[in-house]
């Protein structure tokens, strides 16, 4: 048996280093990084700018606007988030914190010759100014606007229009897709 086993162990080990040699020539014979053809560049999804306006009219003219602009990639999704985090008394001593101000979100998709877009707005603030600086409960005034439409390059798209019911002032979200390369 020893015999035997003298004569399988060169074998078993001559079968273990031809192996991993043949591997590793296989590994080596493979270049580390393949240049990419025309079609796999063609594929990469393309960087979008979205400029974003949020207008408040009185009687059909703007009185004011705010403007927000993001970047992203075709496939993917974005958001923006500008405001102010305020405490509130929930119980006595326990405070939880609201979000006032502004978050949109937004997802840009190609599908053939189509720019497929979503979005979603909050905008939130104070019902009255001076609430703010009070330590009361605050009232707060919110207004979502969201959409999901085919966008058209460099021409202003209108995702939502929405009454105040406080007044006879509207608020419009609008945007303009541009391609960046």
């Amino acid at each position: 048996m020893k015999e035997r086993n003298r004569t399988l162990l060169p074998a078993v080990l001559a079968a273990i280093i031809l192996c991993g040699l043949g591997s590793a020539r296989a590994q080596q014979a493979e270049p580390a990084a393949r240049p990419k053809t025309e079609e796999a560049m063609e594929k990469q999804p393309s960087p979008y700018r979205l400029d974003f306006s949020l207008n408040e009219l009185e009687g059909g003219k703007i009185v004011n606007t705010r403007q927000y602009s993001l970047n992203l990639n075709a496939g993917d999704a974005n958001s923006l988030k500008i405001g102010t985090r305020v405490p509130v008394e929930a119980k006595q001593g326990e405070f939880q914190y609201i979000d006032v101000g502004t978050n949109i979100w937004a997802r840009i998709r190609e599908r053939s010759s189509e720019l497929a877009l979503e979005v979603r707005a909050e905008i939130t603030n104070f019902a009255m100014p001076d609430q703010q600086s009070r330590g009361s409960m605050p009232l707060l005034r919110q207004l979502q606007i969201n959409g999901s439409t085919v966008a058209l390059l460099a021409k202003p798209l209108v995702i939502g229009i929405v009454d105040d019911p406080n007044s006879k002032r509207q608020f419009q979200l609008t945007v303009m897709v541009t391609k960046i390369r």
